[in-house]
């Protein structure tokens, strides 16, 4: 507002000094003028210092029309009449209207006297003596409403003494009235404070020139009506990755709020491949990027390329250049960045633009080598905003598009070709991340420039989470350099690698909404996705038995050769989808449910000492065998087939040998933590030495009878709660004679384990 109310008192010519109710005046407009319209702003100013406006009322009315008007032509008279300039309402004036009003509502206030409500008369005077003092209307109001009803009364004075009726503090309904249920209130909608399409004549920027000059950026009406021609009014939005790298979770926040609000508003949203830079760009990317937006649940519209429009941007191109908005610079990249220092123009700057026309055709045909010349756009070299100086639009290039093939030597930058594609493909609204706010003066000036239609455009907070990095420039560091195992590396947030691990892509967009679509930029806690993850896996995770570390138990009262089936459930409480299992004299605990010595609130396996197994029967351990080490290896147990009246407070898991001899199925198990030690890797240092050496723990000879695990086949695709141990995932990249399975999360944010408490 400060900087606002400067340009006011500047543009009314009152930076001497000005009569407070002037001050007041333009202080108001400062903090209501409609942006889009600011080009018109230096006549209400002036408007407010000769007396013409006196009243915040005529300001709203002047705002209201100019708001409509935006950046178009200015009708002076409609203005004046839209503020009541020049219009004097009387004393007499008032005094009739309110004469006329009041006699409308006689009887009602002779009944109720004092207790006579004159708020609605107010407001239908004010609506009717829309430019009268509003001050002067209320006490002529009250006076004809007193001369009315005569002086009070003992009547009026025990009436307005009278306890008012007030309602109890809890009213039950009749019990044959019907109780009226309260609605849950529903999350706030992330996308509803964004503008229709029909108000994007009010997008706005304004663009502070070095030389002092202002530009007020916005859409005329005539382009918004051509735009709402060709879309018919409905949101467009778009998905922009650029196809050099592998998406991470932040490209599934991007895809909910474009997707996410094109569905919310019942429009289309476009899947555009940014693909200026064909030296990083790879069908491997491209290919990747669909698979994955599909994967989340999104269908785009239309598929594009920025490529498609590259006629169109050259012929943009061209057109710059003739109108001297564009020039051909033969300056290295050092040099551009030395300049830029300096706030210094290139010494290329004003070349005749025939010289530029010739030189930037030739750039096209292949005559010039790369490096030798960039075209330019001539902005702004002194800005303070440095995506003013003279961004680069088109440099040589002579490597072969991954789209296009070898159609072009000479490819535009993001920043010439994001906005100008946007406008081409009528966005409504262009959504991207904070870090690109600073080029919003850029974005609108070429647009300006060109003199197409402007998209909104607005900028939401960059998705951080600790323990990780999402900068591709470090995702591909990770990559290049081993750190990692590739792009869909579980231990990585790629939405690649959180597929492999077996997260879903309901939990990864329920994470997303809960982030919500603002612009307060911070650091979210890696536990509010495994969250989500776990709250999604807890609600459909297929429920199985499989123990990790093993330690064999021999059933001694158990029939030798005998396997008899126990029934256990796939899904907790009564949903009736069971599954069996094996159980015979030879099965496997976990270590850490047997001890040597009983404690106090423990309650796992030890010598004399009982439990039950999960769906089947108590056990009573005897005796224990160790290793060299004193790590227990195996344990002589009774089992009791009966129930027993007082069950042990211990419930463990197992996995029997499915028949004598035969060892159950044995996997991997690969448990992950997170990627980097510390929250915020590189915050003290090198980002690198913040890797976690142990994010990523193998642990061989697990073993499960599950019948879903039976074969590679069969569990591929499969979520599974490993009862008591964690939610775990079939690796993509299983053998038949070797099966890896992926822990997802584990089952609770955190735990100590000081026994095995009764589920």
């Amino acid at each position: 507002v400060g900087r606002v109310l400067e340009d006011c008192i500047e543009e009314a010519q009152v930076v001497e000094g000005c009569e407070k109710t002037v001050g007041n005046l333009l202080y108001y407009m400062a903090t209501k003028f409609p942006t889009n319209a600011n080009r018109h702003r230096k006549v209400l100013a002036q408007y407010v210092a000769q007396g013409k406006i006196t009243r915040n009322e005529q300001l709203d009315g002047a705002h209201n029309f100019l708001k409509k008007v935006g950046s178009g032509e200015l009708d002076i008279p409609t203005l004046e009449e839209s503020a009541g300039v020049g219009v004097v309402v009387t004393a007499e004036d008032i005094q009739q209207c309110t004469a006329e009003v009041v006699l409308e509502h006689k009887d009602e206030a002779m009944q109720e006297r004092y207790l006579f409500n004159p708020g609605p008369l107010l407001g239908k005077l004010r609506s009717k003596l829309k430019w009268a003092d509003g001050k002067l209307i209320k006490q002529e109001l009250d006076r004809q409403i007193r001369e009315l009803i005569g002086p009070k009364t003992e009547e009026d004075e025990k009436l307005a003494q009278a306890p008012k009726k007030t309602k109890s503090k809890r009213e039950r309904p009749a019990e044959n009235e019907s109780k009226e249920v309260t609605e849950v209130p529903t999350a706030k909608n992330p996308y509803a404070h964004f503008p229709n399409p029909e108000e994007n004549n009010y997008v706005h920027t304004e663009v502070h020139l070095s030389w002092g000059e202002v530009m007020h950026i916005a859409n005329t009406r005539e382009e918004l009506d051509a735009h709402l021609k060709r879309t018919g009014g409905r949101i467009q939005t778009r998905f922009p990755p650029e196809p050099n790298g592998y998406l991470h979770i932040g490209h599934a926040k991007a895809c909910f709020v474009d997707f996410g609000m094109a569905e919310d508003r019942g429009g289309v949203c476009y899947l555009r491949f940014d693909d200026t830079n064909p030296e990083a760009e790879k069908l491997e990317f491209i290919d990747h990027i669909q698979d994955i937006v599909g994967w989340l649940g999104w269908k785009p519209w239309k598929v594009t390329y920025s490529s498609d429009y590259f006629e169109q941007l050259h012929a943009f191109a061209v057109q710059l250049i003739k109108k001297d908005k564009a020039y051909v610079c033969h300056q290295k990249a050092e040099e551009i960045k030395m300049y830029r220092e300096r706030k210094q123009g290139s010494p290329w700057r004003d070349r005749p633009i025939e010289d530029s026309l010739k030189l930037f055709e030739d750039m096209r045909r292949g005559m010039v080598c790369e490096g030798d010349a960039t075209l330019r756009l001539k902005m702004d070299p002194r800005n303070e905003n440095f995506n003013m100086f003279d961004l680069i639009a088109y440099r040589v290039k002579f490597a072969p598009h991954p789209h296009i093939g070898d159609k072009w030597c000479i490819y535009p930058s993001y920043d010439y070709t994001h906005c100008i594609v946007d406008a081409l493909e009528d966005i409504t609204h262009s959504l991207c991340t904070l870090e690109f706010e600073t080029r919003r003066a850029s974005y609108y000036w070429l647009l300006d420039a060109i003199a197409v239609y402007k998209p909104y455009v607005w900028e939401y907070a960059r998705l951080n989470i600790t323990h990780n990095v999402l900068s591709k420039r470090k995702l591909q560091a990770l990559v290049k350099e081993g750190y990692v195992d590739g792009w869909d590396d579980p231990r990585l947030l790629t939405l690649a690698g959180l597929r492999r691990r077996g997260v879903r892509p309901q939990a990864i967009n329920n994470f997303c909404a809960e982030l919500g679509v603002t612009r307060n930029d911070n650091m979210v806690h890696l536990h509010r996705l495994e969250h989500h993850v776990r709250a999604d896996l807890n609600e459909c995770a297929q429920r199985a038995m499989a123990v990790l570390d093993p330690v064999k138990i021999v059933l001694e009262n158990f029939p030798d050769g005998a396997v008899v089936e126990v029934v256990a459930r796939r899904m907790p409480g009564d949903s009736g989808v069971t599954y069996t299992l094996p159980f015979s004299k030879t099965l496997y605990i976990e270590s850490t449910d047997i001890r040597e010595e009983d404690s106090k609130g423990y309650y796992g396996l030890a010598p004399g000492k009982s439990v039950m197994l999960r769906y089947a029967f108590m056990i009573t351990c005897t005796s224990i065998a160790k290793d060299r080490s004193g790590k227990i290896v195996e344990a002589i147990c009774s089992y009791n087939p009966e129930k027993p009246p007082k069950p042990p407070k211990g419930v463990i898991h197992w996995v029997a040998e499915p028949s004598p001899g035969r060892k159950p199925r044995t996997f991997d198990a690969h448990l992950y933590e997170p990627l980097f030690s510390t929250e915020v890797p590189g915050e003290k240092g090198d980002w690198i030495e913040d890797l976690n050496p142990d994010s990523r723990r193998i642990v061989q000879g697990c073993m499960t009878n599950d019948p879903l695990m039976t074969s590679n086949e069969m569990a591929r695709g499969v979520n599974f709660q490993f009862e008591r141990v964690g939610y775990f995932f079939m690796d993509e990249y299983s053998k038949d004679d070797s099966l890896v399975m992926n822990r997802v999360v584990t089952l609770r944010e955190s735990r100590e384990v000081k026994g095995i408490k009764t589920q």
